[in-house]
């Protein structure tokens, strides 16, 4: 007979669509866990829990936006008139850029900021009280190897930010009967990074990481493990990490829109000075 650790759990993940979402939805699913997917693409969402189903698994898909408070009490809602309860929480859902910051707008950094931070705070929130009265359950985050290496401004921000929280939460709630990990996968095959690298481990590893945290709760897991050296090097050898991970191109700023253009020509003719950020070269020296 095999072996089903989670047989009867009850798992909610987001961004479950694809990748490691998807990859962490069958894991679960095999080792005996009942699934809510969440995630905003309705299409894939429902395919997703079809090929859980007909691999004789249980699961519903529930389309949600979790930068939407309202859709977030939504799924925890219909998630527990479902199944009657949240065992485990999988907190996947996240977006990355490859703008640099410069370029990004102010409608990017908010999307990253509540897709990547807000939607794990709340998400988490809405489903810890059944926790603590259960005295029973697992909060998972995926994070970032970005959370501990600082390499893009705001998405490092959210995955620092999701570690912080997590693990302060985990001191939090010691001897509650809820844990609380951090995974932080490096690059891995996802869409994401696709086109951008190959020879790509598969989400496959990140969902394995996963699945091991809920049976055997751990701090936090890095996964693959060849960057822990590289996070060592960030806290051990900041000056070489600063080398290494310098870019060869400086950023170019955000083209100023035409009517910015006119307020500057306006200024220049009456002899002001409009107000500009410090150049990026002079930024880099003082850090």
């Amino acid at each position: 007979m095999e072996n089903k650790p989670l047989a009867g759990q009850v798992a909610l993940v987001t961004g479950s669509s694809s990748g490691i979402g998807a990859a962490t939805a069958r894991e679960l699913a095999r080792r005996g866990a009942r699934l809510v997917l969440a995630a905003r693409r309705a299409d894939l969402l429902d395919a997703e829990a079809q090929a859980i189903k007909r691999s004789g698994g249980e699961a519903i898909a529930i389309p949600t936006d979790v930068t939407d408070t309202a859709q977030i009490d939504a799924l925890v809602a219909r998630a527990i008139e479902e199944y009657g309860r949240i065992d485990i929480l999988v907190n996947n859902a996240g977006i990355g850029s490859i703008r640099s910051f410069a370029r990004m707008s102010p409608e990017d950094i908010e999307r990253m900021l509540d897709t990547n931070l807000r939607g794990v705070v709340l998400l988490t929130r809405a489903v810890l009280p059944g926790m603590l009265e259960r005295r029973h359950g697992a909060i998972i985050s995926v994070a970032s190897v970005a959370g501990h290496v600082a390499v893009d401004p705001i998405y490092s921000a959210t995955k620092y930010a999701v570690r912080g929280f997590s693990l302060s939460l985990r001191r939090q709630l010691a001897g509650s009967g809820v844990s609380v990990s951090v995974v932080s996968p490096g690059f891995i095959r996802s869409n994401m990074t696709d086109g951008r690298r190959r020879g790509l481990p598969g989400p496959e590893i990140v969902a394995r990481a996963i699945a091991e945290l809920i049976v055997h709760p751990r701090r936090e897991v890095v996964v693959p493990w060849y960057y822990r050296p590289a996070i060592w090097a960030e806290h051990a050898l900041p000056w070489l990490a600063d080398r290494l991970l310098r870019p060869r191109s400086r950023p170019r700023p955000r083209p100023r829109s035409r009517r910015a253009q006119r307020v500057g020509d306006a200024q220049r003719r009456d002899g002001t000075t409009p107000a500009t950020p410090a150049p990026i070269d002079s930024v880099e020296r003082k850090e």
